[in-house]
């Protein structure tokens, strides 16, 4: 089956930084799209940012020149890398992957969640 696991979330003070990371198993995981998403309470969850398998990135707009996604495929891993953290950046973040071609019966798969808390 496939399992993804993030981890790294933690509190940090604003203006402080976080890295997260996710480990996939169970596939091969090339052709996926890979990415973070991210629920606040009482919002819906959002994307964060993606990395396509041709390792092409996207960011959400409020967290644009703030966030890198990337992904090492050998390890089947991808990484957050959170700089300038800001209050509105306290959510549950979810690792996911997405495959186009449903290879295994879905197209997406999450991780558990880790929490990030900014504050002061």
């Amino acid at each position: 089956q496939v399992q993804l696991v993030g981890s790294g979330g933690g509190l940090v003070q604003p203006g402080g930084s976080l890295r997260l990371s996710c480990r996939a198993s169970g596939s091969d995981f090339n052709g996926y799209s890979m990415g973070w998403y991210r629920q606040a309470p009482g919002k819906q969850r959002e994307l964060v940012a993606s990395c396509s398998s041709t390792f092409s990135a996207n960011y959400a707009a409020s967290v644009k020149g703030r966030f890198t996604i990337s992904r090492e495929n050998a390890k089947n891993e991808i990484y957050l890398q959170m700089n300038s953290l800001k209050p509105e950046d306290t959510a549950v973040y979810y690792c996911n992957a997405h495959d186009p071609y449903r290879r295994l019966g879905k197209y997406d798969y999450w991780g558990q969640g880790t929490q990030v808390t900014v504050s002061s």
